[in-house]
Protein backbone atom coordinates (compact mmCIF):
# COMPACT_ATOMS: atom_id res chain seq x y z
CA UNK A 1 0.00 0.00 0.00
CA UNK A 2 1.12 3.54 -0.68
CA UNK A 3 1.19 6.23 1.99
CA UNK A 4 -2.30 7.36 0.92
CA UNK A 5 -3.64 3.86 1.51
CA UNK A 6 -4.25 3.17 -2.17
CA UNK A 7 -2.73 0.00 -3.57
CA UNK A 8 0.09 0.38 -6.07
CA UNK A 9 -0.45 -0.84 -9.61
CA UNK A 10 1.77 -3.83 -8.82
CA UNK A 11 -0.43 -4.66 -5.83
CA UNK A 12 -3.57 -4.31 -7.96
CA UNK A 13 -2.14 -6.69 -10.56
CA UNK A 14 -1.17 -9.23 -7.89
CA UNK A 15 -4.58 -8.86 -6.26
CA UNK A 16 -6.20 -9.68 -9.58
CA UNK A 17 -4.05 -12.80 -9.90
CA UNK A 18 -1.90 -11.33 -12.66
CA UNK A 19 1.86 -11.45 -12.97
CA UNK A 20 3.48 -8.05 -12.49
CA UNK A 21 5.52 -7.01 -15.53
CA UNK A 22 6.90 -3.64 -16.55
CA UNK A 23 4.71 -3.74 -19.65
CA UNK A 24 1.50 -4.39 -17.67
CA UNK A 25 2.33 -1.62 -15.19
CA UNK A 26 3.07 0.79 -18.08
CA UNK A 27 -0.09 -0.27 -19.89
CA UNK A 28 -2.30 0.32 -16.85
CA UNK A 29 -0.62 3.69 -16.24
CA UNK A 30 -1.16 4.65 -19.89
CA UNK A 31 -4.84 3.73 -19.85
CA UNK A 32 -5.45 5.54 -16.57
CA UNK A 33 -3.57 8.65 -17.75
CA UNK A 34 -5.47 8.67 -21.05
CA UNK A 35 -9.03 9.26 -22.10
CA UNK A 36 -10.79 6.41 -23.92
CA UNK A 37 -7.69 5.28 -25.79
CA UNK A 38 -7.45 2.97 -28.78
CA UNK A 39 -4.92 0.15 -28.94
CA UNK A 40 -2.42 2.09 -31.09
CA UNK A 41 -2.39 5.02 -28.65
CA UNK A 42 -1.97 2.63 -25.72
CA UNK A 43 0.91 0.83 -27.46
CA UNK A 44 2.59 4.18 -28.11
CA UNK A 45 2.20 5.20 -24.45
CA UNK A 46 3.62 1.89 -23.26
CA UNK A 47 6.58 2.23 -25.66
CA UNK A 48 7.26 5.73 -24.30
CA UNK A 49 7.45 4.24 -20.80
CA UNK A 50 9.28 0.93 -21.30
CA UNK A 51 10.54 0.71 -24.87
CA UNK A 52 9.53 -1.88 -27.42
CA UNK A 53 6.35 -3.90 -27.03
CA UNK A 54 4.53 -5.73 -29.79
CA UNK A 55 0.96 -4.87 -30.68
CA UNK A 56 0.04 -8.50 -29.98
CA UNK A 57 1.44 -8.19 -26.43
CA UNK A 58 -0.63 -5.04 -25.93
CA UNK A 59 -3.80 -6.84 -27.08
CA UNK A 60 -3.06 -9.79 -24.79
CA UNK A 61 -2.37 -7.56 -21.79
CA UNK A 62 -5.53 -5.50 -22.42
CA UNK A 63 -7.57 -8.69 -22.60
CA UNK A 64 -6.13 -9.88 -19.27
CA UNK A 65 -6.64 -6.49 -17.60
CA UNK A 66 -10.20 -6.23 -18.91
CA UNK A 67 -11.03 -9.76 -17.70
CA UNK A 68 -9.57 -8.87 -14.29
CA UNK A 69 -11.69 -5.71 -14.10
CA UNK A 70 -8.71 -3.34 -14.05
CA UNK A 71 -9.62 -1.64 -17.34
CA UNK A 72 -12.89 -1.33 -19.20
CA UNK A 73 -13.35 -1.97 -22.91
CA UNK A 74 -15.80 0.24 -24.75
CA UNK A 75 -16.94 -0.66 -28.26
CA UNK A 76 -19.11 2.00 -29.84
CA UNK A 77 -20.75 0.44 -32.92
CA UNK A 78 -18.74 1.19 -36.04
CA UNK A 79 -15.64 2.21 -34.06
CA UNK A 80 -12.54 0.37 -32.88
CA UNK A 81 -12.39 -0.71 -29.25
CA UNK A 82 -11.43 1.93 -26.71
CA UNK A 83 -10.11 1.38 -23.19
CA UNK A 84 -10.48 3.36 -20.01
CA UNK A 85 -9.31 3.09 -16.43
CA UNK A 86 -12.62 4.08 -14.85
CA UNK A 87 -14.08 0.76 -13.77
CA UNK A 88 -16.66 -0.61 -11.36
CA UNK A 89 -19.10 2.28 -11.32
CA UNK A 90 -21.39 1.43 -14.26
CA UNK A 91 -21.06 4.86 -15.89
CA UNK A 92 -22.15 5.49 -19.45
CA UNK A 93 -20.72 7.33 -22.47
CA UNK A 94 -21.43 10.11 -24.93
CA UNK A 95 -20.06 9.59 -28.46
CA UNK A 96 -19.85 12.29 -31.12
CA UNK A 97 -21.24 11.07 -34.44
CA UNK A 98 -18.90 13.38 -36.34
CA UNK A 99 -15.42 13.29 -34.73
CA UNK A 100 -15.78 10.22 -32.49
CA UNK A 101 -14.99 12.08 -29.24
CA UNK A 102 -16.06 10.11 -26.15
CA UNK A 103 -17.02 11.48 -22.74
CA UNK A 104 -18.09 9.81 -19.52
CA UNK A 105 -21.62 10.25 -18.16
CA UNK A 106 -22.39 9.27 -14.60
CA UNK A 107 -25.29 6.92 -14.03
CA UNK A 108 -28.44 8.97 -14.41
CA UNK A 109 -30.39 7.86 -11.32
CA UNK A 110 -30.48 5.12 -8.72
CA UNK A 111 -28.06 2.31 -8.19
CA UNK A 112 -26.42 -0.04 -10.69
CA UNK A 113 -27.70 -1.12 -13.13
CA UNK A 114 -29.28 2.37 -13.42
CA UNK A 115 -31.95 1.11 -15.76
CA UNK A 116 -34.63 -1.45 -15.14
CA UNK A 117 -35.46 -3.66 -18.10
CA UNK A 118 -39.13 -3.79 -18.96
CA UNK A 119 -38.76 -7.59 -19.17
CA UNK A 120 -35.67 -9.27 -17.72
CA UNK A 121 -36.54 -12.65 -19.32
CA UNK A 122 -35.38 -14.35 -16.12
CA UNK A 123 -31.89 -12.80 -16.25
CA UNK A 124 -30.25 -11.51 -13.10
CA UNK A 125 -29.19 -8.09 -14.42
CA UNK A 126 -26.14 -6.51 -12.79
CA UNK A 127 -25.09 -3.91 -15.36
CA UNK A 128 -26.58 -1.65 -18.02
CA UNK A 129 -24.52 -0.21 -20.86
CA UNK A 130 -25.77 2.97 -22.41
CA UNK A 131 -24.18 4.96 -25.22
CA UNK A 132 -25.62 8.38 -25.98
CA UNK A 133 -24.97 9.54 -29.56
CA UNK A 134 -24.89 13.12 -30.77
CA UNK A 135 -22.51 15.92 -31.68
CA UNK A 136 -19.84 17.29 -29.36
CA UNK A 137 -19.74 21.08 -28.80
CA UNK A 138 -16.96 21.54 -31.38
CA UNK A 139 -18.79 19.65 -34.10
CA UNK A 140 -22.12 21.29 -33.23
CA UNK A 141 -20.65 24.79 -33.60
CA UNK A 142 -18.93 23.83 -36.87
CA UNK A 143 -22.22 22.57 -38.34
CA UNK A 144 -24.16 25.65 -37.25
CA UNK A 145 -21.57 28.05 -38.75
Amino acid sequence: MTASGSPTIAEELRGAGLRVTAARVALLETVRDGDHLGVEAIASGVRDRVGHISLQAVYEALHALDAAGLVRRLEPPGSPALYEGRVGDNHHHLVCRSCGAVADVDCAVGHAPCLTASDDHGFSIDEAEVIYWGLCPGCSSTRSS
